[in-house]
């Protein structure tokens, strides 16, 4: 039998860790919203200190030709950039030290599901990757592809995580009665994950275009930088009604579904998953609209990064509910 006690420890540091990385998420949008990339152009010091200097008189006088020697041209101190990305690097640190935590943790599972165990150790192997990527961002002086692939790796680490806590509590999912739901429920979930994906490609093109926009206008002016978005974002933008009708489908019929009679068979965890995904669909529409008609404002961007990653979360746990519904005691 399963230490009920250990378990619900590695759930809950489990679903702590996953909540971190949705914050480092949101604080690497703050990062790029405010330009703040290159706040510390040295990793892993910052200004070659490890804790960087709050005024550019603690730095060397010629500090901007010791940059420019290593690739770095108009390297400029500014205290808020710096401390900006500084904090984003302060938080991946602590995304180390919860997936440790979580990966040993996980050993209370190499006798019932080495595959919990492996998946945990996993995760930390790639938050460690995810790390010296992000130094290789830094390296290639932000480069947009290298970005997007930081961003995306973060996307499959959370999904790791999220499938890894699932499967721990297997036994409680699978006592959810989901028979009531249509048959072709589990297919148009799969079709909102395809289109989310979809979604978040297409808005890394945009970001991408919005970065050279950004650059090209000297970081000002921003109501005038839609005049130069380019098509990808119209198709992005149209395409986000498909994505909000999709999932209003969904979180209307696990509504419907939901038994009268036995509340106690844990259904609950489908509806408030399916209440947050109709939540986080809307304020992510409401923050493109933001972005759209109020000039690119940076404290949109980072809200509507961070929701586009929370939505494909809650449709993947949503999926995995589904495969461990009405599967009590199931080895897989």
């Amino acid at each position: 039998m399963m230490d009920t006690q250990a378990l619900n420890h590695f759930r809950r540091l489990g679903t702590l860790t996953i909540f971190a990385v949705y914050f480092v998420i949101l604080v690497g949008g703050i990062v790029r919203a405010s330009g703040a990339g290159m706040g510390c152009p040295d990793w892993p010091t910052c200004f070659g200190q490890w804790v960087p200097p709050t005024d550019e008189s603690q730095l060397p006088a010629n500090y901007h030709q010791i940059y420019a020697e290593r690739g770095y041209e108009n390297t400029q101190f500014n205290p808020v950039k710096t401390w900006t990305e500084y904090t984003n690097r302060l938080v991946g640190v602590t995304i180390g030290f919860l997936i440790f935590l979580t990966a040993w943790s996980s050993r209370i599972f190499l006798k019932s599901d080495k595959t919990i165990f492996y998946l945990a150790l996993s995760s930390f192997f790639l938050v460690g990757f995810q790390g010296w990527l992000g130094s290789t961002v830094v390296a290639s002086n932000l480069k947009p592809v290298m970005i997007t692939l930081h961003m995306l790796l973060a996307l499959f680490i959370v999904a790791l995580l999220i499938y890894t806590i699932a499967r721990s509590q297997r036994e409680f999912i699978g006592q959810i009665d989901t028979r009531l739901l249509p048959d072709k429920f589990k297919t148009v979930l799969i079709a909102a994950m395809i289109m989310t994906l979809l979604q978040v490609a297409m808005g890394t093109q945009v970001r991408e275009a919005v970065d050279f926009i950004a650059h090209e206008h000297a970081y000002i002016d921003r109501q005038y930088w839609r005049d130069d978005f380019p098509i990808i974002f119209y198709v992005h933008r149209s395409f986000s009604s498909i994505i909000l009708f999709t999932n209003l489908w969904l979180v209307w019929k696990i509504h419907q579904s939901r038994p009268q009679s036995a509340p106690e068979n844990n259904f609950n965890v489908l509806l408030r998953a399916g209440f947050a995904l109709a939540a986080l669909v809307v304020t992510a529409i409401i923050a493109g609209i933001t972005l759209d008609r109020l000039g690119v404002p940076p404290v949109a961007q980072p809200i509507h990064l961070l929701m586009a990653n929370l939505i494909f979360g809650v449709q993947f746990f949503l999926y995995i509910c589904l495969g461990y519904a009405g599967k009590v005691n199931i080895r897989v």
